[in-house]
C-alpha cells in the first residue's frame, strides 16, 4: 500500500486541528499532510538521521529519539491524538509503548501488518515465511521483532485498559470491514482509554 493511501485514510481518523504526537514519523509525510489537510499541529519522534533531516525538510517538527526510552519528556493528555503507524512490531517493549500512547494522548492509532493475511497464512502453510508488500523483507532481514495479528492487539488492548473506537483493515488502499483478520493486510485501531 502506498504511504499516500494510507495517510488519507488515518487523516480522516484525526480530527480538524488536533495537537498529534506521531512516533516513528519516518521523513514526516504524514505529519506534513495532517498539518496541511487537517490543520493539525504537533511533533514527530524519529531515530534514524536522514529521515529527522527530512521532517525537518518538511517543517515538521521532530524529535530524535529511540522509542525505547519511552515517551518520558511528554506529559499526561500532552497531545489529542498519537500515532503509531508501521512502529509497534519494531518495538520490544510493545506492551510499555502502548500504555505510553495512552498516557500522553487522549486517543491513539494504531497500524501493522497483519501477519494472519490469508497469504501470510498460505506462505506459512508451504513452509516459509511470508514476504508481501506489507511484510516486504525476508526473515532474516526485517526490522520487524514481532509479528501480530488483528485479533491479536484486540485482546492487548483489552488487557490495557483500552477502548477500540474503531477498528478494520486494509488491503491495497481499500477499507476492509468484514473478516479484516483474514482479508487484511494492514490491521488499524482507534482507542482510548477505558
Amino acid at each position: 500500500m502506498s504511504d499516500r493511501s494510507i495517510h488519507d485514510v488515518v487523516a480522516q481518523l484525526v480530527p480538524p486541528g488536533s495537537r498529534v504526537l506521531d512516533l516513528g514519523c519516518g521523513n514526516g509525510a504524514l505529519l506534513a499532510h495532517l498539518r496541511d489537510s487537517r490543520q493539525c499541529t504537533g511533533y514527530g519522534i524519529e531515530l534514524d538521521d536522514t529521515k529527522v533531516h527530512e521532517c525537518v525538510q518538511r517543517g515538521v517538527n521532530v524529535i530524535q529519539r529511540n522509542l525505547e526510552e519511552g515517551l518520558s519528556l511528554f506529559d499526561d493528555n500532552s497531545f489529542d491524538m498519537v500515532l503509531q503507524l508501521d512502529t509497534l512490531q519494531n518495538l520490544r517493549n510493545t506492551e510499555a509503548m502502548l500504555s505510553e500512547t495512552a498516557r500522553v494522548g487522549r486517543q491513539g492509532i494504531v497500524a501493522f501488518p497483519n501477519f494472519a493475511h490469508w497469504p501470510h497464512r498460505l506462505s506459512v502453510l508451504r513452509g516459509r515465511m511470508p514476504v508481501t508488500k506489507s511484510l516486504p523483507y525476508q526473515w532474516y532481514d526485517t526490522p520487524n521483532i514481532r509479528v501480530a495479528t488483528f485479533a491479536d492487539f484486540e485482546v492487548l488492548a483489552r488487557k490495557n485498559g483500552l477502548r477500540i473506537i474503531e477498528s478494520f483493515g486494509l488491503t491495497d488502499g481499500k477499507v476492509v470491514k468484514s473478516w479484516p483478520n483474514l482479508r487484511a493486510s494492514t490491521a488499524v485501531f482507534k482507542f482510548d482509554r477505558a
